[in-house]
């Protein structure tokens, strides 16, 4: 087998990240002019204090906006580049002095207001009173990364940019008010109906492929071989692209052409498998939908995404009868957890059946005595345990399906995030597999299961309007009568 490198699937992406950066200051070397900003060199990599004070006079330069389209691109590619000059510790700071020192006024926002309500009846001068109050409650630093975004390749630097900012704001009310902000503005900046689909093979662009491999967030990419295989002729690899972005994957779906409703991912990844004429296959299985920017989170794709790769996989293949994902349920142990950490005794014995109780006992070697539900999920290695995993089975697989349909975010959606994904694309929940994922992230995120996620393509739009609408959740037979158990 080929190897990738010694390296770990994160960090091929920071070694992407840090390539893109470097392309960054390739990009606007020729727009910035060091010369023309307080700033005359890139300032310490921690932006100690005395750089951070030319660089707040160098924000309010850009605010300013003397000069013409050229000044104003060269200004704000210095601020750019500045950023990029930065190690974490100097971006943090430099975020801190932008969310910070050129947040909205809030002395300015109370006069406007003022004189709203002082308007009364006057039409005119209450217009003008809330073209007032809309201009006081934009904040400057909007128009700094309105600049930013003007650059070439500003866009795909803002979504690194927000990438950050997703980790920082969590202890920093500054930064999290500046990433609702960025969010604002790259959702209203990107239409999804310019999303271009492509399909991805083994002859694409190696700098492309080698994104896949950084991207894949469902299951790891182990070796060039790996790759090989799931671009194989039995497999499809489709990406989405937006024109702001056209060089980067947004999304990547992986499609298996297979003989009925795949059950276990080691199976469908095996590269040992015999090779399959995609034209006999009567079954197209997602098994690996992955976001590959963190910066876009948060911003809607739209909806039936997965039917326009149905559509590319109908128009090429005839056969092909039945589309399905092999899911995996990213938030079900930590669900579980939660619940059990709630009140050990009285919660087990709202989520347990006597009838399982009784099997857990026996399987865990404990006689008449109770047996922790949470105890023999911590057990090393019980999928390993055959007695231990059939006990296990039947109430997690309930566990489970509750988790999937029945359990809810605020708003009415899916507390599972992929699940919320495909019933929003118009699927039903179809089956669970049991042990179908061992590897060491599916049996600490979901127990090992997976879920089937189907699209009849009949249903897709029904589907996706009483989910959307409803808060409906469409589950197939097998799935309400894990629910009535």
């Amino acid at each position: 087998m080929t190897e990738l490198t010694t390296r770990e699937p994160e960090t091929t992406r920071a070694s992407l990240l840090d390539r893109t950066m470097q392309n960054l200051r390739e990009a606007w070397r020729e727009v910035a002019d060091w010369r023309g900003g307080l700033l005359s060199a890139a300032p310490g990599p921690n932006l100690p204090e005395k750089d951070a004070e030319a660089l707040k006079a160098q924000m309010r330069d850009c605010l300013e906006a003397r000069g013409g389209e050229v000044s104003a691109r060269a200004r704000a590619a210095n601020l750019g580049r500045i950023y990029l000059s930065l190690n974490a510790r100097g971006r943090k700071r430099f975020l801190q002095i932008l969310a910070t020192e050129f947040d909205i006024d809030r002395k300015a926002v109370d006069k406007a207001a003022t004189k709203l309500q002082q308007a009364g009846d006057n039409v005119e001068e209450r217009a003008k009173a809330e073209r007032a109050l809309r201009q006081a409650l934009q904040p400057p630093r909007l128009r700094l990364l309105a600049q930013l975004n003007a650059l070439p390749e500003g866009f795909h630097f803002l979504v690194d940019l927000r990438a950050e900012l997703l980790v920082w704001r969590k202890d920093d009310p500054a930064l999290a008010a500046l990433e609702r902000d960025l969010l604002s503005l790259l959702a209203s900046w990107f239409d999804v109906g310019f999303l271009e689909l492509r399909r991805l093979t083994w002859d694409s662009p190696a700098a492309l492929l080698e994104k896949v491999i950084a991207y894949e967030a469902v299951h790891p990419i182990r070796s060039w071989d790996d790759l090989k295989n799931r671009l194989s002729s039995d497999r499809r690899c489709f990406a989405f692209f937006h024109p702001r972005m056209p060089n980067e994957p947004l999304i990547i779906v992986q499609v298996a052409l297979v003989h009925g409703i795949a059950d276990n991912v080691h199976t469908l990844l095996d590269e040992t498998a015999p090779v399959l004429d995609p034209h006999s296959a009567d079954t197209a299985i997602f098994y690996s939908i992955s976001n590959a920017h963190e910066g876009l989170s948060g911003i809607s794709f739209g909806n039936f995404l997965i039917k326009r790769v149905v559509d590319e996989l109908t128009a090429e293949f005839k056969n092909l009868k039945t589309f399905a994902t092999l899911s995996p349920i990213p938030g079900f142990r930590a669900w579980l957890d939660s619940k059990l950490a709630e009140s050990s005794k009285d919660v087990e014995a709202a989520l347990l059946t006597s009838a399982d109780r009784k099997a857990l006992a026996a399987a865990a070697g404990a006689g008449p005595e109770p047996v922790s539900l949470q105890t023999l999920l911590q057990t090393p290695d019980w999928h390993q345990k055959p007695e231990l995993a059939k006990a296990l089975k039947h109430p997690l697989q309930r566990l489970c399906a509750r988790y999937l349909a029945k359990e809810k975010r605020e708003g009415g959606t899916a507390y599972d995030r992929v699940a919320h994904f495909h019933l929003s694309n118009g699927s039903r929940i179809e089956r669970l597999n049991w042990l179908a994922d061992t590897s060491a992230k599916g049996i600490s995120q979901s127990a090992g299961m997976m879920v089937n996620y189907l699209y009849k393509l009949n249903d897709i739009e029904a589907n996706h309007e009483a989910y959307r609408g409803e808060g409906k959740v469409t589950t197939s037979s097998a799935i309400r009568s894990l629910l009535k158990d």
